[in-house]
């Protein structure tokens, strides 16, 4: 199984999932990214100004389809910032994107079917977490949720079986029955 970390620019965002997870792709998310450049352009050419627009949409193309987009993005945004020095935002999202460069490839992330975009996490989050965990009345605590929400991601994934011969000696547990227990009639006790 392929580790994919997506989240947006925050530091501790990638903080986080260096210390929670194991090692793996790790993608900016691109809707994220395209915001900064939106910005970015906004700046250099009057927010909502036909340039503006038409450059945004040329470099968020190159940004998602060239394998070298973001180098490409961080020139032409290092070309404008020396255009216009005293515009501090256009100085703060080119850092952005220079120390986000090699979470940026997303021409190559795509190309192996890897998502670019956390909307699909975010609907994960809806579907797979919030449908079990949040019912009427429920209350978790840290073990036991993740227990659940662990089996539910196998089962909708249609990879329970395999995962549960992965899982069953960490799930599993003998249990015994009390030595005061009255065995109903006909039952048998074992």
């Amino acid at each position: 199984m392929r580790v994919v970390k997506l989240a947006d620019g925050a530091k501790d965002n990638w903080t986080f999932l260096s210390d929670e997870l194991p090692a793996g792709e790790e993608i900016i998310d691109f809707y994220h990214a395209a915001e900064h450049l939106k910005a970015a352009f906004a700046v250099a050419y009057g927010e909502i100004t036909p340039k503006a627009c038409t450059q945004f949409e040329t470099y968020r193309h190159i940004l998602r389809a060239e394998h070298d987009g973001v180098e490409k993005v961080i020139r032409t945004l290092d070309y404008q910032r020396d255009r216009h020095p005293r515009r501090k935002v256009l100085a703060t999202e080119l850092g952005y994107f220079r120390r986000n460069r090699a979470r940026m490839g997303y021409a190559a992330a795509k190309a192996l079917g890897l998502p670019i975009g956390s909307g699909v996490v975010e609907a994960a989050c809806k579907t797979l977490v919030t449908q079990r965990m949040k019912r009427s009345g429920m209350r978790w605590r840290h073990e036991g949720g993740q227990a659940i929400l662990t089996l539910r991601a196998l089962a909708q994934n249609q990879r329970f079986d395999h995962g549960w011969r992965l899982l069953a000696q960490t799930y599993r547990a003998h249990v015994a029955a009390p030595d005061n227990v009255v065995a109903f009639p006909g039952a048998r006790v074992h």
